[in-house]
């Protein structure tokens, strides 16, 4: 994604609406080539077009926390990419950092297989030049846009890969924590097939909690995570963080 449209969706995050005119002076370009610009990302689900303005999509809707404080995730991603090599198989469930990462993978790997349970992510890359994804079946969750259900634990068992990256909710003393019983459940099933399991996350992510277990500690090998997070995460934590330079 280029920088101009990093700066859009910063810039949306940041107002919650803006007008074009306002964009086309903060970007110095002309108002003919932000909406040019607004129209590709409103395709891509990260926000979406009123009458003169640009504004996040809705809430529950996965595309609005993508957009949402964008450039911290996409250096997140881009650091989680040095590890993939091309040819490789790896596992990417939904999440706004991993949708991120899939997003490189597809524009800086070659051969790369990336099997998910994601809808979002399959849909999100299809255009991109090396895109090649496996879908998992299983119950369509609507709000997430993945796959659910034993289904997902069915199609999985069919696939062993090296690395099974995951977003998260936040953390407790026990572990990575979910917000949604079923999605966990997902992610629990798809890490019986993966060697190492690494965390993509804000370093927010830190400071909240979710509902539901999602993996234990000792089951994670690593969290990508932004350079605030050695103010923030758990000193136990400190071997597995690798965090992005600032």
């Amino acid at each position: 994604m280029n920088i101009r449209y990093t700066k859009i969706l910063d810039l949306i995050s940041d107002n919650k609406k803006i007008k074009v005119a306002d964009l086309s002076k903060i970007l110095n370009v002309s108002e003919v080539t932000v909406r040019k610009d607004l129209a590709k990302l409103e395709k891509e689900g990260l926000l979406r077009r009123e009458h003169g303005f640009a504004a996040p999509v809705e809430n529950d809707d996965i595309g609005n926390r993508l957009s949402f404080n964008y450039d911290v995730k996409r250096k997140i991603a881009q650091n989680a990419l040095s590890i993939i090599k091309d040819g490789e198989t790896v596992m990417i469930e939904s999440g706004s950092c991993c949708a991120i990462l899939a997003e490189e993978i597809a524009a800086n790997r070659r051969d790369v297989t990336i099997i998910t349970n994601s809808v979002f992510i399959a849909s999100f890359i299809r255009q991109k030049p090396f895109s090649h994804v496996i879908l998992l079946g299983g119950e369509f969750q609507n709000e997430s846009q993945v796959m659910v259900g034993p289904l997902v634990r069915k199609c999985a068992e069919n696939f062993h890969v090296d690395k099974f990256f995951i977003g998260t909710d936040g953390f407790n003393q026990r572990g990575a924590m979910a917000g949604n019983m079923m999605r966990a459940e997902a992610v629990r099933d798809m890490s019986e097939s993966a060697e190492n399991v690494i965390i993509l996350t804000e370093s927010k992510k830190f400071s909240q909690t979710g509902v539901v277990p999602l993996l234990p500690y000792e089951k994670i090998s690593a969290i990508y995570t932004d350079s605030k997070a050695s103010e923030i995460a758990p000193k136990y934590l400190e071997s597995k963080l690798v965090m992005t330079a600032d």
